[in-house]
């Protein structure tokens, strides 16, 4: 790896104290990405879903969250709207608390997909707003990310000491993080008042910027490959776990957390990273690293699967917040746009592919159908080759 110098200036301790409420608030609203996932083995084991039907309504939050999120960010370079991060967070919540309205799959995916549009909604309008508080400084940047992935890794812990005992008509108290998240947002202001984002971008197009495209789409290609890593190990790592490694229920929901409290590492060692190598290097060493140990996750039985599994979640997690700092720098005209796609694109896809993997493991076992998982980090690999980053002189 190259060093290159760090481009951040320090921030303040009012800045520092704002960063952290805005990434509570990200860890809540990402609590109910991570609540879908959990959800779907009760879905599976209360409703009788088919694996397929199950994937389906995480497909269903999914499929919302990828139309509406690039929406959100084209409309963030227009104008600000801090005003969306509190309500987007109150219909995430909602959308998952509805759950247990109905046991009909057609009820249960437009809920589930009300709470994918909730989501879709913070993600831009967050991503911008912890540009501003981080003044570039890609550790505190990485916090946004950070609270995302604690959201993540708590949310199967809430689920199973509310479902897991109660049953899906429990699911109106997953409400609860939403309700702590928008205090969270309403706090943030007493301790910073940044200028609105859309004087920055000015003063980086006067001063020259241009977009690149190409290297935003080779970059988003890659984000494509992690997202169905991710969210497809996500949603079915539970009932791998369960039927195929013969681990008992609450070992085997224990792998859900593993799997996403890995990631909280991971975020906070690619923050750290970036300040002393380009991040472009850093994203390619991830995704090599990553095919051997997604592998070792899906091949090697017995108690190191669990070593395998918060690996995997590391070196997954690592290039998250990158993806996003990268994006807007390839992107300084239209910086809600790329927050949009980088973070939609991250749950989004994999949502997408979920119910795939889902009718594949209905034919043919789902310990074969998450085999083809171990190649998408090598294709995200070839497709980084030669990407700059546009902070560094050299990558």
């Amino acid at each position: 790896m190259t060093s290159s110098a760090p481009l951040s200036t320090p921030v303040s301790r009012s800045a520092r104290h704002g960063a952290r409420l805005l990434a509570y608030s990200h860890a809540s609203v990402d609590f109910y990405q991570g609540a879908i996932a959990a959800l779907v083995p009760f879905l599976v084991l209360e409703r009788g879903y088919t694996y397929a039907a199950a994937a389906g309504i995480v497909l269903a939050s999914s499929l919302s969250s990828s139309v509406i999120q690039p929406l959100f960010g084209a409309l963030g370079d227009r104008w600000s709207m801090r005003w969306l991060i509190p309500v987007s967070i109150l219909f995430a919540g909602v959308g998952v608390g509805a759950i247990a309205l109905s046991e009909s799959f057609w009820i249960t995916a437009l809920a589930a997909a009300v709470s994918g549009a909730g989501v879709a909604a913070f993600h831009p309008a967050g991503a911008s707003r912890a540009r501003e508080i981080s003044r570039d400084d890609h550790v505190v940047m990485s916090w946004f990310s950070l609270g995302g992935n604690i959201g993540f890794a708590v949310s199967p812990l809430f689920v199973a000491a509310t479902v897991g005992i109660f049953g899906l008509r429990a699911a109106p108290l997953l409400v609860i993080p939403a309700l702590t998240g928008i205090v969270a947002v309403g706090l943030i202001g007493r301790f910073h008042s940044p200028a609105p984002v859309t004087a920055r971008r000015a003063g980086s197009s006067a001063a020259g910027a241009r977009d690149d495209w190409p290297a935003f789409l080779r970059m988003s290609i890659a984000i494509i490959c992690r997202s169905i890593v991710f969210v497809g190990m996500g949603s079915f790592i539970v009932l791998f776990m369960s039927v195929h490694r013969d681990v008992g229920e609450t070992l085997a929901s224990a792998s859900l957390f593993v799997f996403y409290i890995g990631g909280a590492f991971g975020t906070a060692i690619g923050g750290h990273l970036a300040r002393r190598w380009p991040r472009t290097t850093i994203l390619r060493w991830a995704y090599l690293l990553a095919v051997p140990i997604v592998a070792g996750m899906l091949l090697i039985p017995g108690p190191v699967a669990y070593l395998f599994i918060a690996l995997a979640s590391i070196v997954l997690y690592v290039p998250f917040s990158l993806h996003v700092s990268l994006g807007q720098d390839y992107l300084p005209r239209h910086m809600g746009t790329a927050s949009g796609v980088t973070l939609g694109l991250a749950v989004s896809v994999g949502g997408l592919a979920s119910p795939a993997i889902g009718a594949l493991g209905d034919r043919v076992g789902l310990e074969y159908a998450l085999l083809p998982l171990i190649a998408l980090p090598a294709l995200a690999w070839v497709v980084l080759l030669g990407l700059k980053d546009p902070r560094s002189a050299t990558a």
